[in-house]
């Protein structure tokens, strides 16, 4: 085992959380250019972009969940995460090299178009959820409970937050098509090399100083439930914004060309991304130390609600929108990192792979009814202030529902090094 694994160090930290940065940033490029790509270069409708976004919640909804309880009981490659993070990042890198030459995959095998692009982006979601469950399982099997737990995640969110910022930024000054070229060496780097430099613990489990076998493998159910409502609603207004932000620009801002329709988006998300890459370890992690996390989570999620109902009132230039994304980015940054950390403690964790995988299932089912079902309203609603009208409303109620989940009743006072199963 490595040295900085063992005392636990910033730099180990920031190394673990380089596979799931190439998830996250795999995940940045689709949202930045799949809904810009399919409109301007395949002249695809609104809807048709949401059926083709509908494909991910599906490849999630079996992939987390499957690929989460395979990766509690197999070991081999030396690890039990780290095979699915291998071949789960070279598909993505893959599936990202594709999604440029959709034409070219339309001619030379004569499928109609969408059904390429459903493909394409159904195998490049089933590659991102292979991978990302064991991504964030991997960072809750090496790190004590409490406060070290919370750095992993406040961690993973902050290196995987700056080059999701760079993929928005590369995207907005050289173009969409360069940022998803560049993507293919990011993903592949980032989700192969890393993996190999972490030990994994062969036993899951072993209890911290002061902590009983019990506790270990208790499991709360009730306040899971609890917390998978709260975060469904989230994922219901985050992932209106991120597929159906497009039509809300083009018209309320009527006067960009296409190309800078995608350049707004991308600087959009770069704004987002910036103020959730800076949050989490910084801000989130010490206030949660003082306050709990899910006080934290809680605060974050309500501003982000405000941020959203602003947008619909003075979000109609690309300054202000740039301005108030700023704002949504508070929530946003705890939504990626904390509910992590606070589920993480209330399951069995020799079956952390399955529980990341129902985790998983309060984003993808939202996002499948937002494919499925919000895009007609969006479609039909003359006034596509609708969208953030939506957004605002989910996050609001995400907040409230967020008031019934308790902090975890097990917080380990361990010290550096004497978690992870080792």
């Amino acid at each position: 085992m490595l040295t900085i694994q063992q005392r636990l160090t910033n730099s180990f930290y920031a190394m673990l959380s380089l596979p799931a940065t190439a998830m996250g940033f795999a995940l940045s490029v689709q949202i930045s250019a799949l809904s810009w790509i399919l409109t301007t270069q395949f002249n695809l409708d609104i809807h048709d972009v949401g059926l083709v976004w509908a494909a991910g919640p599906l490849a999630g909804i079996f992939g987390q969940v499957i690929i989460g309880l395979i990766s509690d009981k197999v070991w081999f490659w030396g690890g039990r995460r780290r095979p699915f993070i291998v071949i789960g990042g070279i598909l993505a890198a893959l599936m990202l090299l594709a999604l440029p030459n959709l034409d070219l995959i339309h001619e030379a095998t004569g499928v109609a178009i969408l059904l390429v692009a459903v493909s394409v982006a159904l195998t490049l979601d089933l590659a991102i959820n292979i991978s990302f469950n064991p991504t964030r399982s991997i960072i809750a099997d090496v790190t004590p409970e409490g406060n070290p737990r919370t750095k992993g995640y406040t961690w993973m969110q902050t290196i995987s937050g700056f080059f999701g910022v760079a993929a928005y930024l590369i995207g907005a000054i050289l173009g969409n098509f360069t940022l998803i070229y560049v993507s293919v060496f990011l993903v592949l780097l980032f989700s192969v090399i890393p993996t190999f430099f972490v030990e994994e613990p062969r036993e899951l489990s072993v209890p911290a100083e002061g902590e009983s076998e019990v506790a270990v493998h208790v499991t709360e159910w009730g306040e899971l439930f609890k917390l998978y409502g709260a975060h469904a609603f989230t994922w219901l207004g985050v992932q209106t914004m991120f597929v159906y932000i497009i039509a809300f620009i083009q018209q309320k801002m009527p006067s960009l060309t296409n190309d800078e329709t995608g350049q707004v988006i991308s600087i959009s998300f770069a704004v987002l991304n910036t103020v959730g890459f800076i949050l989490p370890a910084f801000v989130l992690e010490p206030v949660a130390q003082k306050i709990g996390r899910v006080k934290t989570h809680m605060s974050a999620v309500a501003v982000m609600a405000l941020g959203y109902a602003l947008i619909v009132f003075m979000g109609h230039t690309p300054l202000s929108l740039y301005i108030l994304m700023a704002v949504v980015g508070i929530g946003w940054a705890a939504v990626v990192s904390l509910p992590f950390a606070i589920m993480s403690e209330k399951v069995d964790k020799n079956r952390m792979g399955f529980f990341m995988g129902i985790f998983n299932l309060s984003v993808v089912i939202p996002q499948l009814l937002v494919s499925l079902f919000v895009g007609k309203f969006i479609l039909d609603a003359a006034d596509k202030n609708f969208i953030f009208i939506f957004c605002a409303a989910s996050l609001a109620i995400s907040a409230f529902l967020w008031l019934f989940v308790k902090e975890s009743r097990f917080i380990s006072k361990a010290t550096p090094g004497a978690g992870g199963g080792h």
